[in-house]
């Protein structure tokens, strides 16, 4: 039987590197995917005026990803035999921690082993060319440069192996992927 770690890939990477672009392109090529916490999170937060936005509290924005990623996982566990692709992953949330400089508390430890991915994740390198800010993106190219090598640096301290994705339009980067995970 097939562990569910192995059918759930993982797209990680700093802002603006285009991992949801292809999130949607995988999804529109019919595959589940998951949406991504912390758009979500700064959405709701934004629209009820509450307190857990990265601007605001770091922390409590930090949590509020896990819930989210762990949440994301339970769903992605219904999807019976099929493949899941993830907009980010619960080890994200490790990566925001370290980058933030904050503590990470045990239990995110515990959540990042026990919550495991298919070993090979997709890393969206850095691509200044197509880098933008927007309300929900306050974040600089170079903290987006700083959150790949962070987030990066916990995958492969996980032991995950990472697929750097290729600098191309989304149609390239779908069949690429799709050739990486032998579902082309």
């Amino acid at each position: 039987m097939q562990n569910d770690s192995d059918r759930f890939f993982v797209l990680t990477g700093g802002p603006g590197s285009g991992k949801t672009t292809l999130i949607e392109a995988l999804r529109h090529a019919g595959f589940a995917t998951s949406v991504e916490a912390g758009r979500g999170i700064i959405r709701d937060q934004s629209a009820i005026g509450g307190p857990a936005l990265p601007w605001h509290d770091r922390a409590l924005f930090a949590e509020l990803m896990l819930s989210w990623e762990m949440r994301s996982y339970q769903i992605a566990q219904e999807q019976t035999g099929r493949p899941v692709f993830f907009d980010r992953g619960v080890p994200d949330t490790l990566g925001y921690l370290r980058l933030s400089g904050l503590p990470v508390p045990e239990h995110i430890r515990v959540a990042a082993d026990r919550f495991r991915y298919n070993p090979r994740v997709f890393v969206a390198p850095p691509w200044p060319e197509i880098f933008a800010q927007d309300e929900e993106r306050k974040q600089t190219l170079d903290e987006a440069e700083r959150t790949y090598h962070a987030l990066a640096g916990v995958y492969t301290q996980l032991g995950y192996e990472l697929v750097p994705l290729p600098l191309v339009p989304v149609e390239a980067r779908l069949r690429f992927v799709l050739a990486e995970t032998g579902l082309a």
